[in-house]
């Protein structure tokens, strides 16, 4: 990172305890806020969302890390959704700014989070990471209907995901990574590279 671009951490008050705020910002004035969460047991240090961060930010885009009370609190298993939904809620509202398109993502567990939520937060796009389309082997326990129905939504998977990969359709584009499993390590540059590509297609990256 350049020295123009800043950095700042703090802690926001969620119905479900303190949140993890981490919000880094580009050189210039922000093309778009992308706030993003991490999958169940993890953190916001995961690979692809560190690759993802790095290039978006370096695309003139603001990028949050949002960390979940549970996790704040040292706990691995996650809270139940609803609660998940609820402390997202509460943490990024505040985070958007009149005039800077708001997108909504994360990997995994955090992609259902940010997909169940964007229209409530106002997002114009959804980034899902890792989406996890159904638990491994049970293909019939579908979570598709998370998926947004009518907000530009890209998912990202590996064609390797024992979670499966969502089918593209109406607003939903996915990019399938080849040899990639579900944590996506593998040739995390491509995945920037496909992050980038429809950041810019809709205009909110440099």
């Amino acid at each position: 990172m350049t020295s123009d671009i800043t950095a700042s951490d703090y802690t926001v008050d969620t119905p479900r305890g303190p949140a993890g705020i981490r919000v880094t910002d580009p050189a210039g004035p922000p093309r778009a806020l992308l706030v993003l969460g991490h999958g169940a047991g993890g953190g916001v240090e995961a690979p692809d969302l560190t690759r993802v961060h790095d290039a978006a930010v370096g695309a003139g885009v603001r990028v949050a890390l949002v960390t979940q009370p549970y996790r704040m609190a040292g706990r691995r298993a996650p809270a139940p959704a609803g609660h998940l939904d609820e402390a997202w809620i509460a943490a990024v509202g505040p985070l958007a700014a009149p005039g800077v398109p708001l997108i909504c993502g994360g990997r995994s567990s955090g992609a259902r989070v940010a997909c169940r939520t964007a229209a409530e937060l106002g997002a114009v796009g959804v980034l899902a990471l890792a989406f996890p389309l159904h638990p491994p082997g049970r293909p019939e326990r579908s979570r598709a209907e998370e998926l947004p129905a009518d907000i530009p939504t890209l998912v990202v998977n590996g064609d390797r995901d024992p979670f499966g990969v969502p089918e593209p359709g109406g607003a939903v584009q996915v990019v399938v990574r080849p040899g990639a499993t579900h944590d996506l390590r593998k040739d995390l540059a491509g995945t920037a590279d496909a992050v980038l590509a429809w950041l810019r297609r809709h205009h909110w990256a440099d």
